[in-house]
Formats: C-alpha cells, structure tokens, sequence
C-alpha cells in the first residue's frame, strides 16, 4: 500500500527560506513530504482554518506579525495538527513562550539542516498519534464500570474516570492532583503498606480493600495495581483498576452466617434431645419421692431438686426453639394489639430514663403467629435495648406493612417475594461492636456478665421468628444504637375455592373492565379472560375506570377492582361505579383478605371477593359465580 505523504504549510515571509526548506524535504530519509507555501498572517489563518494539512512550520517574525500569536490563534480556533515554531536566533524566551503557547517543537535557523527538519517533523506527528490514541483509550476507560486511576508512587492522582468519580464521589477536575488520602480513607493502611512492597517487587498487586468515600460511605473493593514504567512524564506511576464487592461481600457473609447457625443448630439440637433424656427421669423420680419420702430433711431438699431440674428442662425448650422454632399454637394476630401490651409492661417496669414511643401504622396486616412467641420475641428485644441504655434513652417500637419484591430478595438470601409486616424495634444505647455482630444470634454468646445472661435471648427469637417463615436484618452504629428488623410473613387468606381440573364454561363474548395498577396483572389478566370468550378492557387506576365505565357502561358485564391502588383507591372506585350504576356488578381483588378496605367492599355490596395472588381457573370460577347469581 502506497504511503500518504505528510502535507506540510510553510508560514515565512522569506522566499530564500521557502526554498532551502523545499530543498531539504526532498533529501528526507525516512518521510514523504508535500510543502506549501503562505507568505502573510491572513493567508495563514485561512490556510489553517481549512485543516487540510498533517504539520505547519512557522516562522516567528511575519513582516508586522508575530508567530507566536499564529500559533496561539490557531490553536484557539481548535488546530490539532502540531506547529513548530522557526526562530531566526536562539532566545531562550521565545522558546519558552512557544512551549507555552502549545507549540510542538522550536528551532534555530542558524542550526537546522534536513535531518533535523525530518526528526522535528517526524516526533511532532508520531506524539500526535500517541496523543490521539491516549484520549481514545481514555474514553473506552470512561465507558468502564471499574473505577480506573493512575497515581504516581506518592498517591498524587494523574488520570480519572467517569467510574472513579461515581464510586468515590470526587468529579474529575477536583481528583487530579490530589493524594488518594485526601480523595477517601483506607481503613487497612498496614494492608497498603504491603502491597507498595510486593507491587515494586513484582510490578503487580490484587487484594481487597476496605474504604470509606467522600459521603462517608464504607465500601469494599477488589484491587488491582499494576506499575507503569512511564506516564504524562512520570518516571513510574501505578494503574490502579478497583472493582466494588460491597454487595457481594454482604452476600457471601449472610451466606456464612446462615451455614454457621445452621451447624450451631445441628449440634445445640442433638445436646438438647440428650439433656431431655437426663432430665425427664430426674424430674419424674424427684416427684414421685416427694409423694412417698416423710423425713424432713429430704422433704426440704426435694423442692430445689426439682426446680432446678425444670430451669433445666426450660432452658433445652429455649434450645429447642432457636433450632427449629418449637411451632406453638398459630393463629390470625393484629399486632397492634400485641405491641400496645407490650408498651404498657415495658412502661411500668422499665427505669423512668427510658422513653418508650410506639408508631403503629393504619391497617397493618395480620400475620399467622404463635402470640406467646413473638410475646417472648418482643420482650426479649426490649429487654436487650434497655440493658444496652443504663444511662436512659429512647426505645421506639414500629409496626409497618411492606411488600418485598425480587430485587429485595437479590439482596437478602432469607427474604421472599411476598407481603410482610415489619416490626422494628430502636434504641439509642451503647449499640454492637463490628466484631461480635455476626455472632450476636449464635446460642450461648453473650456480652453481659456471668450470671446476668444465658446467652439464649436472641438465638431464640431467631429461631421463633424462623419458624414463622420470617428473617432479622440488624443495623447498629457504636455510640448511637441499634435497630432489630423483624420481618413476619403477612397473611394471605384466600377466598376463593382450590383451583382444581373441573372445565369451566367459556364466556359468552361479555366485557369486562379489569382495573390493577400493576402492569403485569392488567396484562395477564386481560389475557386470561380473552382466551376463554371474554371481552376485557384494562384502567391502571380509579379515575381511568370511572371514565371507561362512563363511556362503555352498557356493555360492561362486570368490574374486575383492586383494592390498593394510587390516585383512586378500590373502596372509592366501588362507590363511585355504584353512582352511576347501582346494579353494576363488581369483584374486589386484593392481596390481603384481612384488610379493612376488603371488609368494608362486603359491606357495600361487592358480588365477590378474589384474593391475590389468583390463577387463571381461580378467576373463571369466580366470574361463574357472579354469572349464576345474577
């Protein structure tokens, strides 16, 4: 392939140097050159301002003008061809003012001959290639998802990207030039210390590291170093490619943690089963001596037998609860109920120092629990708050409904898609060491004294609250306090009949107005009924439905409502529809059967109730049901 010659703009005002100059492109060795020729400053920003050329030689004195203000105009007007400037003496300002003002390179009439001109020429285009190449490879590194930097060997920061700045929350302009010390706070210095060591030994470093960003916000990362021998005229700079594994580093401990009290569990189990097997026969012989033993003494001895056999036989039930929940008698409980009875015994017993704020929200769920045990469960979370605030403080119980989706369950390996009420419960005490976090559920673990504790409290609320399909997230802050999460299952009773294999009758062409805020149901549900002969029509809220049932009322058979929705809620959409039409037939859907929106639906007059989530047969039947009743 034939090379391109490099396009060259001679600027000088001086024929006789035009042609020695023209001259000496043609004794070039190693390049092709094509010169041309502007004698005037005008001429010479037209020319440049067409880019039509590789390199421009430019001489400093132009009649009445300068080259230097050439060169500065040029590059201001976005030149990006590289300019050397041609100086008829050495002076050594000049040359600075050249370097100053972006010029390539400078040189000295007086000195230059051909294989000079060619070097100058030659370095001046290969450095803008690099050049080119360096802001090509910067932005690929910009579209990284990796936080990639160089520093040089003293921490000082000399290249930036994009995912650095979203990482450490330092934008680019204010990172370059500062320490990496000053940028975030690494929590392992004797770690970094270390890995400088083993970087300059083998040009290479990989490990974690611990750090806290600009807002504060610890992070884990997975480092790697590597020594570049030179960059931007640093003799040796380290490229630095951080990967965050915060989230992933959750994970995998909740994973540890979970595999740990599961193993824990085993082995408390299996000593439990045995204890029970020494202590049943203690207590039962105790009791039947106490029937038949007359002397005194040991009448007097019997009882301490025997209570200290039953704390005994108490504490294996408290083992046996935290390995598999002892399953209690469940039934339907409103927690309002519980917390407010909880509230009242804490408050007369608990020192006056403590401030105890409950914050129940409006319809919270029900859930299917053992009441004796989240009785227990409660206690013993209050309990702990109170021992952890010997000066006073605020203890808080919450109550809340909320929903968990797939996104939650990705980030918490005990949660499920699903409805849950939340119980949490906050003190303003002494809070967790980072140390013993991860060991606060194990059995028998515990920070109090001897004989102020057993070390069971919160192995068994987490085996109670396991038993009843829930999990515990726990954040503390030392100094601040701690906040215990209970998540319990809500309960979702169903109205509607099993779904069995019985052949529903098709519809008859009949529409009906689906109304759900959930695209995804709208979508399927419309679906469903289409492909058994219905007619279906979709509304993402209660204004919308109003609207469609005003325009299409005497064709809607029947009104397919949930309940929770925004803008217009379910129990509003009901009343409303029944103003315009009081025989307008209506199915009310809802998540939870228990709610109070649901209840108050039956009131007024909903044909039916179908409960969420439902299948396709679940929906016929109902519908069916509606039909034969009309």
């Amino acid at each position: 392939m034939e090379k391109v010659p490099i396009r060259v703009l001679l600027v000088d005002d001086n024929e006789n140097d035009y042609i020695l100059i023209h001259n000496w492109l043609s004794e070039f060795q190693v390049i092709d050159c094509e010169l041309e020729w502007v004698a005037e400053f005008q001429a010479a920003q037209a020319a440049i301002a067409q880019a039509q050329h590789d390199i421009y030689l430019i001489d400093n004195r132009l009649e009445t003008e300068s080259g230097l203000e050439l060169i500065r105009d040029a590059i201001a007007n976005s030149c990006n061809a590289p300019m050397i400037l041609l100086t008829g003496q050495g002076d050594r300002e000049i040359d600075l003012q050249a370097m100053q003002v972006g010029a390539a390179d400078y040189l000295e009439k007086g000195l230059l001959n051909a294989p000079l001109l060619e070097r100058s020429i030659r370095y001046a285009i290969e450095r803008k290639h690099t050049e080119q190449k360096i802001k090509q490879q910067a932005a690929l590194l910009d579209i990284a998802k990796d936080a990639i930097f160089v520093q040089d060997l003293d921490g000082k920061i000399l290249f930036w990207n994009q995912a650095a700045e979203l990482l450490y929350g330092w934008e680019k302009a204010a990172a370059i030039g500062k320490k990496t010390q000053a940028l975030w706070q690494e929590t392992n210095l004797k770690l970094l210390t270390t890995a400088l060591e083993d970087l300059k030994k083998n040009h290479y470093w990989e490990g974690e590291l611990n750090q806290i960003t600009r807002t504060g916000k610890h992070i884990i990362v997975e480092s790697r170093w590597t020594l570049v021998p030179e960059f931007r005229e640093q003799t040796e700079s380290i490229l630095v490619v951080n990967t965050e594994i915060t989230h992933k580093k959750q994970l995998e401990a909740q994973f540890l943690r979970a595999q740990r009290l599961e193993s824990i569990g085993t082995l408390a189990s299996g000593i439990a089963h045995d204890l029970n097997n020494v202590l049943a026969p203690i207590l039962m012989t105790a009791q039947l001596l106490e029937t038949q033993i007359q002397d005194e003494r040991s009448l007097r001895l019997l009882p301490i037998l025997i209570t200290n056999a039953k704390r005994g036989a108490n504490l294996v039930k408290q083992v046996l609860s935290f390995t598999r929940g002892l399953e209690g008698e469940r039934s339907l409980l409103q927690l309002k109920h519980l917390i407010l009875e909880i509230k009242q015994i804490i408050k007369e017993t608990f020192p006056k120092s403590i401030e105890i704020i409950s914050k129940i929200s409006p319809n919270i769920w029900a859930v299917s629990a053992d009441a004796t045990q989240i009785h227990q469960v409660l206690m013993n979370l209050c309990v702990n708050a109170r021992d952890a605030m010997p000066n006073g403080g605020i203890l808080q119980i919450a109550v809340d409904n909320f929903f968990i989706d797939e996104n939650y369950t990705r980030m918490n390996l005990d949660a499920k898609v699903g409805p849950y009420v939340v119980i949490t419960v906050t003190d303003t005490g002494i809070g967790i060491h980072p140390e013993i976090l991860d060991r606060i559920f194990e059995p028998f673990f515990t920070t109090k004294e001897i004989n102020k504790g057993t070390g069971l409290g919160l192995s068994t609320v987490l085996g109670i609250i396991k038993s009843h399909g829930g999990f515990i997230n726990v954040t503390t802050q030392i100094g601040k306090g701690s906040q215990f999460k209970i998540y319990l299952p809500a309960q979702e009773a169903h109205e509607t009949a099993e779904e069995g294999e019985i052949e529903l009758p098709p519809g008859n062409g009949e529409l009906i107005l689906v109304v759900d805020d959930e695209d995804a149901i709208r979508d399927i549900t419309k679906k469903s009924l289409e492909n058994h002969n219905y007619k279906a029509i979709t509304a993402s809220d209660g204004i919308e439905a109003i609207a469609l049932y005003a325009e299409y009322q005497a064709e809607i058979f029947l009104v397919l409502t949930d309940m929770i929705m925004p803008s217009m809620d379910g129990l509003t959409t009901i009343r409303t529809l029944q103003k315009i039409n009081p025989e307008v037939k209506i199915i009310a859907v809802s998540g939870l059967a228990t709610s109070d929106k649901v209840s108050a639906a039956h009131n007024i007059g909903i044909q039916a109730f179908l409960a969420k989530p439902y299948t396709a047969n679940q929906l016929l039947q109902t519908i069916n049901l509606v039909k034969n009743n009309t």
